[in-house]
Order: C-alpha cells, then sequence, then structure tokens
C-alpha cells in the first residue's frame, strides 16, 4: 500500500529533525528536536537473548506527519457528533479468553495476565491530560447533560507501560508509564478537547530495543498489528518517544494500521478525546501469531499479507504463475561480526548449483520498501544468524525457504528465532551447523579448548558472557564447500517443484 503521508525525505538527513508538539495554533507551535538513535553494537545480543529466554531450556527517509492538525477522515461536525457515543459497538479487545473481551460501552478494564505485556482497554468517552501522561474516563453525559448516575468505574488507577518486556527489568526502566482512570465530575471543564477523533487510540512506544529490525517487527509492529488489526485501520496511534528515525524508517508500516496522523504523546499538550482507548500491545512469542487466540483467527501469513499491502509498489502487478526459471537466491553479505570469509566462493557455488544469486547488503539505509521487493523475489533466503533474517517475513508464504547457517555455539539461539517463524509462514526451514573447523575460532584457541570442543559445557561454565562475546560477537564462518553444497542442492530440487517466488 503506497502511503498517503507527504514525502519529507530531504527532512530526515544526517542530522536532527524539528517535530511541531501541538502546543500553539499553526506556526506557533513549540518545536522539538527529534534525534536519530545511536545504533550500538550490542543490539545483535539484544536479539539472541528474546530468542534465547523463550526458547532455550531452562537452566527496534520520509517522515510520518504527527497528529497537529486532528485525524485526517472524518469532519469536524462528524467527530463531535462520535463524541459523546460510547462504543459499545466496537470491539477493543480482539483477544480470545481475555478478561477484557466482553467490557462493555464504558469502563476500564486491563488484562496482566501474560508473561510479557500488559494491555489496558477503556470504552467510553476518553480524554488525555498531557501533563500526567494519563487518559481519563469521563462518564457518559444524561439527557440534561449532567453525568449518567448508572455509570461506575472503579476509581483505581491503572498504570501501563506499553512495551512487550516486561520482565526485562533494567529496559522497562525506560519505558514510560501511562496511567488511565475514572475522572472525576468536576475534572471536564479543565479537559475540554482541543482535538476529537472518531476512532479509537492505541498507546504503544517507539523506544525500547526498536533500533534494531528484530526488535522493531517483534517487539513492536507485529504486536501492534496483533492488537488493533481488526480495527482496519480505524484507530489513532498515540506514540512515546516519537522521533524521526522510527517514523522515516517504518512509515509504511505507520500508514498501513492507520488511517490517521500520529500523535506525539510527550510534547502534544492538547486535550486529545476518542471514543476508546487500548494502552499496551498484545504478544503471542517470537514472530508469533497464534491463530487460536484472536477472535478472527489470523495467521502470521496475514501479517505477511499486512507487509505486502504496505510495501507492494502500485506498479508492480499482482504475483501470478510464470514459466519456470532458475530459483533465486538471496544471500545475505554481512560487515563487521559472523561474516561469511569465503562468501565469493560460496555465491558461486550457488551458481553453480542452479541458482540465480542475489548478494544482499545488511545496513546499507536502502528503505523497507525496496527490501521487501528483493527479498520476496527469493525463493531460497541464505543468511548467518542475525536481525536481517527477520525478513523472512517478506518472502513469500508456502513457497519459499530459509536456510539459517548457524556459528559455533549458537545453533539451539538461532533455531528458537526463526524456525517458529517460517512454520507459521507455511515456509521450509532447514539449518547449516558450523563445525569448529569452519570457525574463525580456530584461530584463536588450541584445538582441544573446550570452547571448540564442546561449545555447550563451555556455554554452561562461563554463562552467556561467553555466547555473547565470543560466539557471537567474536567469530566469522568459513564454509565448508562440500557439505553446504549438499544443502544447496536440496533446496535448489525442492525450488525447482514450486512456482517461481518473483517476476
Amino acid at each position: 500500500m503506497a502511503s498517503k503521508l507527504p514525502d519529507a525525505t530531504k527532512v530526515l538527513g544526517a542530522g536532527a529533525i524539528d517535530v511541531e508538539d501541538g502546543s500553539g495554533a499553526g506556526a506557533g507551535g513549540k518545536k522539538v528536536t527529534g534525534r536519530w538513535p545511536g545504533f550500538v553494537h550490542f543490539f545483535f545480543v539484544l536479539t539472541v537473548v528474546t530468542c534465547a529466554l523463550v526458547y532455550a531450556p531452562r537452566f527496534l527517509s520520509p517522515t510520518v506527519p504527527v497528529d497537529f492538525l486532528g485525524p485526517r477522515q472524518p469532519s469536524s461536525g462528524r467527530a463531535a457528533a462520535v463524541q459523546g457515543r460510547s462504543v459499545d459497538a466496537l470491539v477493543l479487545d480482539n483477544q480470545v479468553n481475555s478478561p477484557c473481551a466482553s467490557m462493555g460501552g464504558h469502563g476500564i478494564c486491563c488484562d496482566r495476565s501474560d508473561f510479557n505485556t500488559d494491555v489496558c482497554f477503556m470504552a467510553g468517552d476518553v480524554r488525555t491530560d498531557a501533563a500526567s501522561l494519563s487518559f481519563l474516563l469521563f462518564a457518559p453525559q444524561a439527557p440534561n447533560g449532567t453525568a449518567s448516575a448508572n455509570a461506575t468505574v472503579a476509581e483505581k488507577e491503572e498504570r501501563v507501560q506499553p512495551y512487550t518486556r516486561k520482565w526485562e527489568k533494567h529496559l522497562m526502566a525506560n519505558i514510560q508509564e501511562v496511567r488511565l482512570r475514572a475522572a472525576r465530575p468536576d475534572e471536564a471543564d479543565a479537559h475540554r478537547c482541543d482535538v476529537r477523533h472518531d476512532a479509537p487510540a492505541l498507546v504503544m512506544t517507539a523506544g525500547g530495543y526498536t533500533g534494531n529490525l528484530f526488535h522493531a517487527f517483534n517487539d513492536g509492529f507485529l504486536p501492534a498489528w496483533l492488537t488493533v488489526q481488526h480495527l482496519r485501520r480505524r484507530v489513532v496511534l498515540a506514540v512515546l518517544a516519537y522521533n524521526p528515525w522510527w517514523a522515516g524508517t517504518f512509515r509504511e508500516l505507520v500508514s498501513g494500521l492507520s488511517d490517521h496522523h500520529v500523535i506525539d504523546l510527550l510534547h502534544d499538550k492538547r486535550t486529545h478525546c476518542f471514543p476508546g482507548a487500548i494502552v499496551g500491545t498484545r504478544f503471542h512469542g517470537i514472530l508469533a501469531v497464534e491463530p487460536a487466540r484472536t477472535r478472527d483467527n489470523r495467521t502470521l501469513v496475514d501479517f505477511h499479507d499486512f507487509l505486502a499491502g504496505a510495501y507492494k509498489d502500485e506498479s508492480t502487478p499482482e504475483h501470478q504463475e510464470k514459466p519456470r526459471r532458475r530459483p533465486r537466491l538471496g544471500l545475505y553479505s554481512r560487515k563487521g561480526t559472523r561474516v561469511i570469509e569465503n562468501e565469493a566462493a560460496v555465491a558461486r557455488l550457488a551458481e553453480s548449483v542452479g541458482f540465480d544469486v542475489s548478494v544482499l547488503e545488511t545496513a546499507n539505509g536502502a528503505p523497507l520498501s525496496s527490501e521487501y521487493a528483493a527479498v520476496s523475489a527469493c525463493d531460497v533466503l541464505v543468511g548467518v544468524h542475525g536481525a536481517d533474517l527477520t525478513k523472512l517475513l517478506f518472502l513469500r508464504p508456502r513457497r519459499a525457504s530459509l536456510l539459517q547457517i548457524a556459528p559455533l555455539g549458537v545453533p539451539h539461539v538461532a533455531r528458537g528465532c526463526y524456525e517458529k517463524a517460517t512454520a507459521m509462514m507455511e515456509m521450509h526451514y532447514e539449518q547449516y551447523d558450523a563445525a569448529a573447523n569452519e570457525s574463525s575460532l580456530v584461530r584463536k584457541y588450541p584445538a582441544d579448548d573446550v570452547v571448540l570442543r564442546d561449545p555447550e559445557a563451555a556455554t554452561r561454565e562461563r554463562g552467556w558472557d561467553l555466547t555473547a562475546r565470543v560466539y557471537l560477537g567474536g567469530q566469522n564462518v568459513s564454509l565448508d564447500l562440500g557439505r553446504f553444497g549438499d544443502t544447496l542442492r536440496r533446496l535448489h530440487s525442492r525450488a525447482l517443484r514450486l512456482p517461481a517466488a518473483g517476476p
């Protein structure tokens, strides 16, 4: 889906961008300087920690405009008409067996049962209080203009940090806390609506580990889609830690989730009014969608279709059955650590097996739309374990294959990150576990060192630091072309039995 948002690519440059905070009308609003986040080298460790914690045995271009002009779609008259209406016809919680799934048209309900995330729902006349970062629920109006005596909501204040890693205490200390409570009748005059919306709010954050691609999808956009896809873009994104890098990098996904402008929740000081709100997002597992947990039985293939709609070039025709050609293999070329040292030979090997080979550069600054186009054209995607393999979500479901190369010492972590997601996409997963003689660690350690001889024992003895520092952050691979060739031939034979993936 092509974004309807204005193209402001030139603004992003290499420095900062000014975002108006809504504190005044027209050009009089205060400017808030947003900066590009620093990309710290430890992000790759965060990715594999996530995979290890969930799957290991026990022992995060153009910008998205911020909503300073109100919602795009409705006229002010219609927005005003719906503001006083309850949302009993609107299903806020799409989760099966949730304590909030059957909430009525006026109330506050929180589901804190998940290990990873808390989600709260507000139905009714919801208004923001910027000073306290709060969402207030006002009682519905009786015909005489007074608050209805039949509307009662518990006075307990709920607090939510809208990020899907609530178990990671040191990280959550940096995620802003949003408050939800029932408003007193005497607070109405101080919270008159500056901007009225005819759609509920989704409060999420652009903070956390969103600077890493794996976490941007796993912790951010997939959970957001899970939470609001049933609303069919009739939702307003109210974003904490809004920044131009996030807005520019993921503009297509933001537009795909919502028909409305984004609200910079920390800097927009006006009172926004909604017919409901969702604070926090659902989480089904690492790159996972569990159909049985949603009322409409959504799958990870549906999320892929969402991505396809967001990134599809309108000039590109839909996929059609095409005459057989050589299958296409995409080979990710890493820089820094976990590099394939004999990459050129591997590419030649794949060509000799019968693939057309595309070498895909990592961290090259290309927009995700072009990455989508390149990856979706592949029958087989190959890469050493890392965040770029999150782009398996761009492959064609039911046809493509993912071949993950696991360096010495991390096969289990590698499998935990991407095998299940590949299965949920109904694709073929294969993992090539590098042997000790294929690791650059043979140049650092003697042959009888436990680091080479028995990585599992070494990890048990020295802990996660060894995995992060040595197996993930301190080695490259040089693949055995004979053994790796056998793997490529199997995948080539499979690809020949299926329709071509690309144009």
